[in-house]
């Protein structure tokens, strides 16, 4: 015979929405950090990538089909980059979120200092956490 179902209490509510909230602060700041994570090689600037898609410009309509073709990618390539560059610069706000509600998620999640290094959440945001080995 099953148990009788009984209704959540509000402290109950209360913490899976507190959860969640935490769950997507987290989630949210990671994806941002990983996909501006430093990539090998020299660093481009905005100013670089301009100056390559006017030399794109510039060569395209004096080039062949394949030519073309493959200038169009590295445009598309380059205009993607820029725009997550310039999504890469509020990235401080999702930090602030995740410094104020990490540690609390860690604890409740049973995640370790090393876990997050392993994942590529950088020292210094792991200190003002209040994350640590």
């Amino acid at each position: 015979m099953a148990a009788p179902k009984t209704a959540m209490t509000k402290t109950h509510k209360a913490a899976l929405a507190t959860g969640r909230a935490e769950g997507r602060i987290v989630r949210d700041y990671l994806e941002a950090a990983l996909r501006n994570k430093p990539k090998r090689g020299r660093k481009r600037t905005p100013d670089s990538i301009k100056k390559r898609l006017a030399e794109i410009a510039s060569e395209f309509n004096d080039a062949n089909g394949i030519t073309q073709l493959k200038l169009t990618q590295e445009r598309f390539n380059l205009l993607e980059e820029l725009s997550e560059m310039v999504s890469g610069q509020q990235i401080g706000s999702l930090e602030k979120a995740f410094v104020k509600v990490a540690r609390a998620y860690s604890e409740r999640n049973g995640i370790s200092y090393s876990a997050w290094r392993e994942i590529g959440v950088d020292p210094a945001v792991l200190k003002k956490a209040n994350i640590t080995r």
